[in-house]
């Protein structure tokens, strides 16, 4: 598939991650800037930082429950919701990884709708850590997700330490939702190559930081 990618079109795949703790207003504004000249889909921030000025074509997203997922389901939604009021058009969610690991998947799945329905206007993106999941698992989160009425799986937060995303979670991540869900991958992607493969793997959109670097080597 990515031999048949121009840069473009691959830029066009990208929300333009700025996700640092100590990120700033300026730093916000910076990213903005520079994703308006690289030509990405979108740029994700922290919800504190909402809301952002973005030029016409270029989406704003942003993260609830983030990166942990381990909060309460009525502050995810609460999150989501005053996204939504300040004019992000999507909303990327983690879901309750301890609720995953137990395999109570019921609760996964209630977890993903509260946000669902606090926030029916924006496209919905669930993060599942499949680098923290099995493979039974990751297969389990994403039904979860298309039940809950999600609109993409993403593989990773790119904060845990057990990494981000793989081809193969990917890969398998795109099996299960089929052309149903759009599969987004994020976390540890930092060259060309890695881009590439996810895309090869099934990835519709990607997560990245480093975006000017991979789309300068993008052949």
């Amino acid at each position: 598939m990515s031999e048949r990618l121009t840069r473009d079109q691959v830029a066009h795949m990208i929300d333009h991650t700025l996700l640092k703790p100590e990120a700033t207003v300026s730093d916000v504004e910076a990213l903005v800037e520079e994703a308006a000249r690289l030509g990405t889909f979108s740029v994700c921030v922290s919800p504190s930082l909402l809301p952002v000025e973005a030029p016409a074509g270029l989406a704003v997203a942003c993260v609830a429950g983030f990166p942990s997922g381990a909060h309460d389901s009525s502050v995810k939604a609460a999150e989501a919701a005053a996204a939504a009021a300040n004019g992000v058009d999507e909303v990327d969610m983690v879901i309750n990884l301890g609720r995953a690991k137990m395999g109570d998947w019921q609760a996964v799945e209630d977890d993903i709708r509260a946000v669902r329905e606090a926030a029916p206007e924006v496209l919905l993106k669930v993060i599942i850590e499949s680098a923290v999941l099995t493979d039974d698992e990751i297969v389990a989160a994403c039904r979860a997700a298309e039940a809950a009425g999600a609109d993409y799986v993403k593989t990773s937060t790119g904060f845990h330490p057990a990494g981000g995303a793989s081809a193969h979670a990917v890969r398998l991540m795109r099996q299960t939702v089929g052309d149903r869900l759009g599969v987004k991958a994020s976390g540890g992607i930092r060259t060309a190559e890695a881009a590439a493969e996810m895309i090869e793997a099934g990835a519709s959109r990607l997560g990245l930081s480093a975006s000017a670097a991979i789309l300068a080597d993008w052949k």
